[in-house]
């Protein structure tokens, strides 16, 4: 339809809504010369009238000569008045079709299914609650829509509103849809960590995306949440739903998703595992099912650094879940215990979910079945164990499942000579990964050049065991040489003053020709082992390397 005139200040039937050109809001059932004139300029071919009073108004606008519609339930078959009016019923009279009035009434109510392969060795049944199958692919579309709706609720959420988030990806699709069906603007800040593919997928919604880097602390400036705060404030208009204070996040799930697995397990289940993240997915879950069973034990499932599990918030590679601060949204009261999980646990576990059962699940949700293993020696046979499955693997697809980038992050082993026995043989000479820090001075970063006699250095914002984004930089002994001729002053600058990028990486399960390819381009690059910098590698070790293991062996 060209134009809705929607009577009353009742938000009009979603379907009509959606249908409509323009919609015009008359608070009462008048029809002013002004009103005539508006909707004559826009030229319509029909002029749709909804709400209370919408006779009278509809009468009115077609005394005016205008082609109008009255969309009512009513019997208005005796009003004379509404002669040359087009009588539209506002419920489907046919026969009842199973169709969803929009793709939001597809959220939640996803299925439940076993994971006999993965959870042999349990002796209970492993279920798994399916959030991959909701419209936008994961859990988020459920707080989402709670988030949007409590905003409207309130007045903060507008036509021509935009919609301003820091997310991971998946609260972000969740927003874009309900936006896309309510006719806001999105825009969306993401660690830069995150799989192009998300990336991609935010801006086919029509959403803007802003990228921030991962590797700094929550308060910095150029953080995502730093950055997602101040866009908020500048763009006239914004709501920031803030999934990591906002309580309708965890509300979603106690409404929501814990009746569902209840009810899906005729409340037998005795284990919840999750990822843990903003915490409202575990909590709002585990608040409901300890309301209805008080001794069902609530497991979060958190990656190696976070601060759930008693990490500092370092960086990690699995994405999703973890944080390096602690949200509102998340009740420590409610979960019950918390199992670190590493990033190649997760990887791998994600894998076998995709090749053992046909799921294709995130990294996260390897991270949370991994930690349901881990309740093997504790469960008794006539437990269930429920583990949720946050979200789609088609977001990873350039990551996790791709052996490329696995490997080249140290997750896959290659046969025959790799990377890692080429590191083993330099490591009798050398510490694994020599390196000095942004606010080391460059005469400083001379000295361990010197100490170690190497020519080059990892700069490096932490001390080891290192992720891979805790790696800033290098120093290079010749670059260093020529500035230094040039302005003996730069010798007492900061590392972060005179250093260059980082240097490329190699998976410690690489081959060594892969290595060599690698050197052809860099002097020395970066060795990675289960996401972690363990080491560094020259032209000069891969030569003695070469030259030892091709040499002739003695003969007893």
């Amino acid at each position: 339809m060209d134009l809705l005139v929607a009577v009353g200040t009742d938000q009009p039937p979603e379907r009509l809504a959606a249908r409509a050109h323009h919609i015009l809001t008359i608070p009462l059932a008048e029809v002013t010369p002004a009103l005539v004139a508006e909707i004559r300029a826009r030229i319509p071919r029909h002029v749709a009238v909804v709400g209370p009073g919408a006779e009278a108004v509809a009468a009115k606008l077609r005394s005016a000569g205008l082609p109008t519609e009255l969309h009512t339930d009513e019997d208005v078959s005796k009003r004379k008045d509404l002669a040359g009016v087009e009588i539209v019923p506002l419920t489907d009279r046919g026969p009842k079709m199973e169709v969803a009035d929009s793709l939001l009434d597809l959220v939640g109510n996803t299925p439940m299914v076993r994971l006999d392969r993965v959870g042999r060795d349990l002796p209970c049944p492993l279920v798994a609650k399916l959030e991959i199958l909701n419209p936008g692919g994961s859990v988020k579309d459920r707080p989402a829509m709670t988030m949007v709706e409590a905003a409207e609720r309130a007045g903060l959420l507008r036509p021509g509103s935009t919609i301003v988030e820091g997310t991971s990806g998946n609260t972000g699709v969740g927003l874009a849809i309900v936006a896309a069906r309510r006719r806001y603007r999105c825009v969306f800040v993401m660690p830069d960590k995150m799989a192009p593919e998300k990336v991609a997928l935010l801006r086919a919604y029509g959403a803007e995306v802003v990228l921030c880097p991962t590797a700094v602390a929550p308060d910095h400036p150029d953080s995502y949440y730093s950055v997602t705060s101040r866009l908020a404030e500048e763009i006239p208009g914004a709501f920031h739903p803030d999934q990591y204070h906002n309580l309708e996040n965890p509300a979603a799930h106690e409404r929501t998703t814990g009746p569902e697995i209840w009810r899906q397990t005729a409340g037998r289940v005795s284990h919840f595992v999750a990822g843990i993240g903003t915490g409202g997915t575990i909590c709002g879950i585990g608040r409901y099912l300890k309301s209805q069973k008080p001794d069902v034990q609530i497991v979060g499932a958190d990656p190696e650094g976070s601060v759930y599990s008693g990490g500092s918030g370092r960086p990690y590679l699995v994405e999703g879940i973890g944080e390096d601060f602690w949200p509102s949204t998340y009740d420590p009261e409610v979960v019950d215990r918390v199992v670190m999980v590493s990033d190649t646990d997760s990887f791998l576990t994600a894998r076998h979910l995709a090749v053992d059962e046909g799921i294709l699940a995130g990294g996260s949700s390897g991270t949370a079945v991994w930690a349901a293993l881990q309740l093997a020696p504790e469960l008794r046979r006539d437990d269930v164990v429920v583990v949720l499955i946050p979200d789609s693997g088609r977001g990873y697809l350039s990551k996790l499942y791709n052996d490329e980038w696995m490997a080249d992050h140290g997750f896959l082993r290659t046969r025959g000579r790799t990377v890692a026995d080429l590191l083993e043989r330099k490591g009798a000479r050398l510490p694994g990964l020599i390196h000095v820090h942004p606010s080391e001075t460059a005469r400083q970063a001379v000295a361990v050049m010197a100490e170690f006699d190497v020519s080059q250095l990892a700069v490096i914002q932490a001390e080891p065991p290192l992720a891979a984004a805790e790696v800033v930089g290098a120093v290079h002994e010749r670059d260093l040489m020529q500035r230094a001729v040039r302005d003996p002053e730069i010798l007492d600058r900061s590392v972060a003053e005179v250093m260059g990028p980082p240097l490329p990486s190699v998976g410690s399960g690489e081959s060594v020709e892969l290595a060599l390819r690698r050197l052809e381009e860099s002097p020395a690059v970066i060795v990675l082992d289960n996401g972690h910098p363990v080491g560094v590698i020259t032209r000069s070790d891969a030569l003695a390397f070469l030259a030892q293991a091709d040499s002739p062996r003695e003969t007893r």
